[in-house]
């Protein structure tokens, strides 16, 4: 689990030193234009990365010390702090606060990356840090790509996330997915994703599971890794969606798998 957890803290530091370079550089009209999160722009995506970075850290330093997470009030006065502040300030703010955030995983000893166990205040129970990095890296990963399509309609997931959250995903499909949008029909999908490559079966019934792959499966999905992490994430609509993506089936459409993938 160390390596893991060595790998996300590896993949969080280059995902926040490629999009700090953006941030650098936007101008007033960048933190202002829409970004791919549809209720939000630039600004309000590095507003909710930068708090997201004070209160991981917050829950990291009450794992250390022994504190606990600071509970629900704590959050609700970073967020409403986050809230208040210009478009400016949110921009300098997330490049100060998630590279603080950076700086203390990486002086996690490997004793602690092993050991530690971290109250997020959402889950039944503490969780290791590649876990709770893990977590992370998805919130990140994905709200950057938020960002960068706002300017690039065929921006893509980060290529050193993709293989770290692919299994993450797996765990999650059943919170990610909506199975009563296919009206009930059962449907078991063969996914075959490249970069990396894997081969997986994804039955929707009453519920949505990863399951082995069979011989008859009623629909195929082939698609690069990183949009199947967009598609389970509701980042999949058709302008951002590259052509090598294939869905061969007699009974679905991508539309559909769209609408059971709402996304947050």
């Amino acid at each position: 689990m160390t390596d893991r957890a060595d790998e996300t803290i590896k993949a969080l530091r280059s995902g926040h030193d490629d999009l700090a370079t953006l941030v650098r550089d936007f101008t007033a009209d960048d933190l202002a234009h829409p970004s791919g999160a549809s209720k939000w722009d630039v600004s309000q995506v590095l507003s909710h990365l930068g708090s997201g970075a004070e209160i991981s850290l917050a829950a990291l330093e009450g794992a250390l010390d022994g504190t606990g997470n600071p509970g629900g009030e704590f959050n609700q006065g970073v967020w409403a702090r986050w809230d208040a502040m210009s478009r400016e300030d949110r921009a300098e703010g997330f490049l100060n606060a998630n590279e603080t955030l950076m700086r203390r995983y990486e002086r996690l000893d490997e004793r602690a990356r092993e050991s530690l166990r971290i109250d997020l205040g959402f889950l039944p129970a503490p969780v290791d840090l590649a876990a709770a990095g893990g977590l992370r890296l998805s919130e990140f990963a994905h709200h950057t790509w938020d960002v960068k399509v706002a300017f690039d309609p065929e921006a893509t997931l980060a290529p050193e996330a993709t293989p770290v959250l692919f299994d993450q995903a797996a765990l999650l499909i059943g919170f990610l997915g909506r199975a009563a949008e296919l009206d009930g029909r059962p449907v078991t999908i063969t996914v075959n994703t490249t970069s990396p490559d894997r081969s997986f079966g994804l039955h929707v019934g009453e519920t949505m599971t990863i399951v082995e792959t069979t011989d008859s499966p009623d629909a195929v999905l082939t698609a690069p890794a990183e949009w199947w992490l967009r598609l389970v994430t509701g980042r999949h609509a058709p302008q951002h969606t590259p052509a090598t993506v294939k869905l061969t089936s007699d009974t679905i459409t991508l539309d559909d798998l769209r609408r059971v993938f709402p996304g947050f």
